[in-house]
């Protein structure tokens, strides 16, 4: 019965997040921003620092990203890219990054916030933005993550990151499992030494491209993941699932990796409890910790991820009412 809710609610929840008149609404109602704060922990950089401090002191590495994407004018693309530049200024002080080995401090971007949609030169304009980010996160020795989103984009932004590698080495990306191509995309970046991070997938994809059936997603997952394991780069498990976490160390074994040479990743306020385990235990674990105005898209597709989040929703709005 879960697992039917789950399959027609998804698609449900991914088309309410697009709804412009669902987004005024839930972003004017005070009681909601605050609910949300469970997966957002705020709208500035010193929000997200505090909570970035706190998930440091756990022994926990962070990636951040600005929440914001589809922009279609080059003044909110370069205002993104401001905020990306601020935020590493304030993070390079920390003095915690190491470019050498695994950087505590990661950004994540989306280009699609940097201008890749724009109309005009949309590809170029992302990549030369993206480019001043990565040589800003250089400078002071984080690492920079290229997200993933619709399927629509794939092409443009692995050629974008293609290109920004030749300068950047560090830069990795993220592969979604459920898209059908991604196997062969894991088996070239892996081949390139890059670092992929892997994750299942939020977006509403067509059966053609993508893979609709949360069996056939897993299994996907755990295939590209062996690939990855298997390759010279840098594999990111990017997973909440307990049956993707319970496989990683047999596969990692069986690919001679040792706890350092991977990562587990997971999304701020969700299996907190797990995170903290996987660190005791002496696993790299990164926690993605979004923060910014533009919240609602993001926090439609956790909810999509997995709808049982909406009781959780639902009982905190009550409780809070």
């Amino acid at each position: 019965m879960t697992r039917l809710f789950d399959t027609l609610a998804r698609p449900a929840i991914l088309t309410a997040s697009h709804s412009h008149g669902l987004k005024r609404s839930a972003e004017r109602i005070p009681l909601t921003r605050r609910v949300v704060q469970r997966f957002v922990p705020g709208e500035t950089v010193e929000d997200v620092l505090s909570a970035v401090a706190d998930l440091r002191y756990s022994g926990r590495m962070v990636s951040i990203d600005h929440l914001g994407e589809d922009v279609i004018d080059t003044g909110a693309a370069d205002a993104n890219v401001q905020v990306y530049l601020r935020l590493l200024d304030l993070l390079g002080e920390r003095g915690e990054a190491n470019p050498e080995g695994v950087a505590p401090l990661e950004v994540s971007l989306k280009l699609s916030a940097l201008g890749q949609a724009l109309d005009r030169d949309g590809e170029k304009i992302a990549l030369e933005n993206a480019h001043l980010i990565c040589t800003r996160a250089r400078e002071v020795g984080a690492w920079v993550t290229v997200d993933a989103e619709d399927h629509t984009t794939t092409d443009s932004t692995l050629l974008i990151v293609r290109e920004l590698r030749a300068d950047f080495p560090w830069l990795g990306t993220v592969l979604q499992a459920y898209l059908r191509r991604t196997y062969g995309d894991c088996q070239e970046f892996a081949a390139s030494g890059a670092r992929i991070r892997l994750c299942k997938g939020a977006y509403d994809e067509p059966a053609a491209v993508a893979h609709r059936n949360p069996d056939e997603v897993t299994a996907s997952y755990v295939r590209c993941l062996r690939v990855l394991m298997a390759g010279s780069g840098y594999p990111m498990v990017a997973s909440h699932d307990p049956a993707v976490i319970d496989a990683v160390a047999g596969i990692a074994r069986e690919c001679g990796r040792g706890a350092g040479d991977f990562e587990y990743q997971m999304l701020y306020g969700i299996r907190d409890a797990e995170q903290v385990r996987l660190a005791d235990a002496g696993a790299n674990i990164r926690v993605y910790v979004p923060f910014g105005t533009q919240w609602f898209g993001y926090f439609m597709r956790r909810l999509a991820e997995r709808p049982a989040n909406l009781a959780f929703f639902a009982r905190a709005l009550v409780q809070r009412g």
